[in-house]
């Protein structure tokens, strides 16, 4: 498909998506011709997501990346996500040979001292392993809302990623974050205990932290640097996010026994 050509889809997708609730926008996504697949962090918006798919039982696959430096919370609602709505999350993780790469350039801990370093973590650990899980994808549901952040406050329901070749789907773009925890509440559905904790919006361990009151959502990630706009590369392209250098050798590197937490 050209990009005009996706373009124009995405276009006839959001006017479509506008008028439809969550649970039609999915129905929708998951009757087009060609794969869905929703990958999700396990933050609230992504869980109000999952619980739509499996409750209505809706044939979009469902993925996540297993970074190696999530959270223990994060890493025990996956199983209980998939207990709970009889659905599979599948996994995707780095490759060794990339997080031997960036600890051999950076660090372990690199991503703390230059903003080329964490995004080159984040493409290690995020972006690539994406590209996998995103493999033979038409459509790509996130769980990106207009309230998150500056870089997200004019998100549509459906855009065209030329860069991946597929259509975007942000099922929840028009929902605020009050609208969000009410039907947590209503439907019971699973969140991590983080947010109750001051943690609207988790990603890696290292690199989230609690907000402070009157801080935006995502303030508390990646914290140490000032850009209020500050992405890992997945829906915003980094030109460092797949600075990962190359590894002549497997063993050259001495964290290569293990991905460290």
């Amino acid at each position: 498909m050209t990009s005009a050509s996706l373009e124009n889809r995405a276009s006839a997708l959001n006017s479509q998506l506008e008028s439809l609730d969550l649970a039609g926008r999915l129905a929708l996504v998951a009757g087009l011709e060609g794969k869905a697949v929703f990958t999700t962090s396990l933050g609230i918006e992504d869980q109000v997501i999952t619980a739509a798919i499996g409750t209505d039982k809706l044939g979009i696959d469902v993925s996540t990346l297993e970074t190696g430096r999530l959270f223990n919370e994060t890493v025990a609602l996956i199983d209980k996500t998939e207990e709970t709505y009889g659905i599979l999350i599948k996994r995707f993780y780095p490759e060794q040979d990339d997080i031997d790469a960036f600890a051999a350039k950076y660090g372990m801990n690199g991503f703390y001292d230059s903003v080329e370093a964490r995004h080159a973590c984040c493409g290690a650990r995020k972006v690539k392993p994406l590209a996998r899980a995103l493999e033979g994808a038409s459509f790509w549901i996130t769980g990106l809302r207009r309230g998150q952040s500056g870089n997200r406050a004019e998100t549509p329901f459906a855009e065209a990623d030329l860069d991946r070749g597929l259509i975007k789907i942000n099922p929840l773009a028009d929902w605020d974050i009050e609208t969000i925890r009410a039907h947590v509440v209503t439907e019971e559905i699973p969140i991590n205990p983080l947010h109750a904790r001051g943690y609207p919006s988790i990603g890696c361990e290292p690199c989230t932290r609690a907000i402070k009151p009157g801080e935006p959502e995502r303030a508390g990630r990646w914290w140490w640097e000032n850009d209020e706009k500050r992405e890992c590369g997945l829906h915003v392209p980094e030109t460092a996010a797949s600075a990962i250098p190359q590894q002549t050798s497997p063993s050259s590197s001495p964290l290569s026994s293990s991905i460290a937490r």
